[in-house]
């Protein structure tokens, strides 16, 4: 993919953050979510490109959203014949969450990021927006370890590829109802656990550097962060698996 269309993106992202950050510990989690969203939308809508939103957030918690099926950049609004070369034309697919974390923002806490993550036409999950099982590793565990693997086995495994007692791990879960049982499995398998209130997808990444001391993340959390985290991690070369959940009863619910 062209580098060019790689810093253009890069913009995005900064433009969507800095809007998001003029709402800092306001306690206005969507109008953060929304201003980040406008202005995410504003600067794609001037690059030359001709993408498609695969997979976006709102849905689920009625935020402000880039929909699922959107098509942004130059080359999509009605005077592209006259802009754009159609020979040259860059079609991308585009995963993104222009405020993940808004919890963080609102109550002026560490952790949000703007996300977003862009692939040649049909190189991202086009998923639903609903929730995802995630397992993110460093990469010396990189196809060892395995989500359907219980969370005792996989720490094991980690210990041994990392050369460290299963004591010396951190694993990163989301603090909610959901993940008492994992909580308590991985404790009980002698590791450490970190909770986190939001803001899994640094979280993910965390595990593919040294010295951040988070050796996996585990458990359920949204599916657009978790594309977007599978890929950093392929990017970054960490390990990361994730396995959509979809029960119409249970999200309608909130119980997940």
């Amino acid at each position: 993919m062209d580098n060019v269309i790689g810093l253009e993106i890069i913009e995005v992202v900064e433009q969507a953050a800095i809007a998001s950050a003029r709402w800092m510990g306001k306690g206005e989690k969507n109008t953060a979510d929304e201003v980040a969203v406008e202005a995410m939308r504003k600067r794609m809508n001037e690059i030359h490109m001709r993408g498609r939103i695969v997979i976006g957030e709102g849905e689920r918690d009625e935020a402000p959203m880039l929909y699922i099926g959107e098509e942004v950049g130059i080359c999509t609004q009605p005077n592209a014949k006259d802009v754009c070369d159609i020979d040259q034309l860059l079609e991308i697919d585009i995963a993104v969450d222009p405020c993940e974390g808004t919890n963080l923002v609102a109550y002026g806490q560490n952790g949000s990021m703007a996300v977003l993550a862009i692939s040649e036409k049909g190189g991202l999950l086009a998923a639903p927006d609903v929730y995802m099982k995630k397992l993110a590793a460093p990469a010396v565990a990189k196809n060892h370890v395995d989500i359907n693997k219980s969370a005792t086995d996989n720490l094991k495994i980690i210990s041994d590829c990392m050369e460290r007692a299963v004591e010396e791990l951190v694993v990163v879960v989301m603090d909610r109802p959901r993940h008492k049982e994992l909580i308590n499995e991985i404790r009980q398998a002698g590791a450490r656990v970190r909770l986190i209130s939001d803001g899994d997808v640094s979280a993910a990444i965390s595990c593919a550097f040294a010295g951040t001391n988070i050796h996996a993340l585990m458990g359920i959390g949204a599916a657009p962060e978790g594309v977007i985290s599978a890929a950093a991690m392929r990017a970054l070369g960490g390990h990361f698996q994730g396995q959509l959940i979809y029960d119409p009863a249970i999200v309608k619910t909130g119980l997940i």
